[in-house]
């Protein structure tokens, strides 16, 4: 016998050859085919499911039954806005009462800018620069509703701060002076 393979057989390292490439082709068109099935399929789901492109991402709150909680539990008058235009979305509250009892109760004004009402034992100088991203105290007062509150700015949030005996409130975010003012008239301490 020659070392030649017989004529007419293809040669074992031509078959695997020819079966690697056909099957590399093969993969290539099944995935492209893959594609294009998953594609229509999710036009079709897009399509058919009801969506609102228009609606609003961000949820309100009802902070009703936190607000009354911790009025209960708070060492301090909690305040809470009252009378303000149904325009004033709030969409985040919490009340903590250890490590200085803080409430907290945030808002979207109606131009969109965020408003919180920020409120604790802590002392000032603390608080107040943390709860408003680093405000600093200007030294100027600015009249809300017959009472000077402080006028603290900073580079993402201003705010309005106001001392009672034992309890720092704060009106502070990314709103204008004038409603973070309007806030601050309208809190209410008593339901």
């Amino acid at each position: 016998m020659s070392g030649c393979p017989p004529v007419g057989r293809p040669r074992a390292h031509a078959t695997i050859e020819s079966v690697a490439s056909k099957r590399g082709k093969q993969t290539v068109r099944d995935m492209f085919l893959s594609m294009i099935v998953i594609t229509a399929l999710a036009g079709v789901v897009y399509i058919f499911i009801p969506h609102d492109d228009t609606a609003d991402p961000i949820k309100a709150v009802d902070y009703r039954v936190e607000l009354a909680t911790a009025r209960r539990a708070a060492p301090y008058p909690v305040a809470a806005p009252a009378g303000l235009s149904e325009k004033w979305k709030p969409t985040s509250v919490s009340y903590e009462g250890r490590n200085g009892a803080g409430w907290h109760l945030g808002f979207l004004d109606p131009d969109g800018k965020y408003v919180a009402v920020e409120q604790s034992t802590t002392p000032a100088r603390k608080y107040v620069p943390e709860v408003s991203q680093q405000a600093r105290d200007t030294g100027r007062t600015h009249d809300v509703a017959g009472e000077a509150w402080q006028r603290w700015e900073g580079p993402k949030y201003d705010a309005l701060v106001l001392h009672a005996e034992g309890v720092t409130t704060v009106v502070t975010g990314s709103a204008s002076t004038e409603r973070l003012a309007e806030m601050a008239a309208a809190l209410q301490t008593a339901s």
